[in-house]
């Protein structure tokens, strides 16, 4: 009996100490003080610090962690012109209905060719009674509508970014900047992005002086490998080559539209490569064109017409239009992609395309202006992009 009061009594002491050290222990992590280490009892400097800074370093790293990120990029956009008549929609939100939208919100970076200016200034710089030229002037309050959309960036390097001069052009980039949407394509300047803690540069180009020529490779090259030194991604959009259903396929040569000097689009595209670019994509044809895996990048050679509000043709395949979805790793590497086929109804307002025209079109061109490096691409449109360069 008396050995089992001893157990017991002993007992209750060692909880009691227990007690008392986790208490002290507690008090000193809730105080954040450092407690020494095994190595600190031998005469070593060595501490841990507390459990509440440790989760804290944890977290943070993590939130600064860089992330894949959700690139989407449509082809040319004109919503609409009130020059040098009135062909404007009753309704804005109807250019781009709903069902586009919701596959327009996944994108973490939205991205288009714009082609009209967003201004009330009265005068054209273009004389419009020539044929095959025209001028095309939206409302400026239409900048709001692509910010609801989701657009981020719009290039405004091309043959109508200056359709009302100087002062057009301005009015343009200052309203889509005020409405949260930025612009690539001026001379010499390369805008910086920061997505989902990626770094990202783009660049526009296109065969005009006025931007980034295409023409000048020294000039563009220079300003890939500067935006190569200060980015973790680079994008360029590149606004090149003929256009209409007679131009579908894609040439390693100089293309001309109307005496136009439009540039080598495949030429140029692996230059930007060449020099570190990331991923290339193309517009102005008005059609759809071929894809190619060059070096392991990307080159959508041409997005296609995206919305044309009584504007743009759409008939054949200038109707056929893409969302291409690209999903890039924080080290510029391309991890998937594919095509969200668009088709423009007969007012040039874009749908989802059930039957996939675009998916179908872009395979057959794939196959036969790329026969050795095609991107391969499954009936949903994905991209299967194994490398065969």
């Amino acid at each position: 009996m008396l050995n089992q009061r001893l157990k017991v009594s002993l007992s209750a002491s060692f909880i009691g100490c227990c007690f008392i050290i986790g208490i002290g222990i507690g008090l000193l992590t809730r105080l954040q003080v450092k407690v020494p280490t095994y190595n600190a009892i031998l005469g070593k400097t060595t501490t841990t610090p507390s459990v509440s800074n440790s989760v804290e370093i944890s977290i943070a790293n993590q939130q600064n962690r860089a992330k894949s990120i959700i690139i989407q990029a449509v082809g040319d956009v004109i919503p609409g012109t009130n020059y040098p008549n009135q062909r404007l929609p009753a309704d804005s939100n109807q250019l781009i209905p709903k069902s586009v939208r919701a596959y327009l919100s996944r994108a973490d970076l939205l991205f288009g060719n714009f082609e009209t200016s967003l201004t009330n200034y009265p005068y054209s710089a273009k004389d419009i009674s020539r044929g095959q030229v025209f001028a095309f002037r939206s409302p400026p309050q239409y900048a709001k509508l692509f910010a609801d959309v989701g657009f981020d960036v719009f290039n405004v390097a091309n043959n109508h970014a200056n359709d009302f001069g100087a002062v057009g052009f301005k009015d343009t980039t200052k309203n889509l900047k005020n409405a949260g949407i930025e612009t690539v394509g001026h001379k010499n300047k390369i805008l910086f992005l920061n997505k989902n803690n990626n770094k990202i540069a783009m660049i526009g180009f296109a065969p005009y002086d006025f931007f980034n020529s295409i023409h000048d490779l020294k000039t563009a090259a220079s300003l890939v490998r500067k935006a190569r030194e200060q980015a973790d991604i680079v994008i360029i959009s590149m606004h090149a080559g003929a256009e209409g259903t007679s131009a579908l396929h894609t040439k390693n040569k100089t293309e001309y539209f109307y005496g136009e000097n439009r540039g080598n689009s495949i030429k140029f595209a692996r230059k930007m490569i060449d020099e570190g670019a990331d991923l290339v994509l193309g517009h102005g044809p008005h059609v759809p064109r071929a894809m190619e895996m060059y070096k392991g990048k990307l080159i959508a050679y041409s997005l296609g017409n995206f919305l044309g509000y009584r504007t743009l043709a759409t008939a054949a395949q200038t109707g056929y239009s893409m969302i291409l979805e690209v999903e890039m790793s924080p080290q510029g590497s391309l991890e998937k992609a594919k095509i969200i086929p668009v088709r423009m109804n007969k007012q040039g307002i874009p749908y989802i395309d059930q039957n996939f025209n675009t998916v179908r079109l872009v395979r057959y061109l794939n196959k036969h202006d790329f026969p050795d490096s095609s991107v391969e691409i499954n009936q949903n449109g994905e991209l299967l992009v194994a490398n065969r360069n």
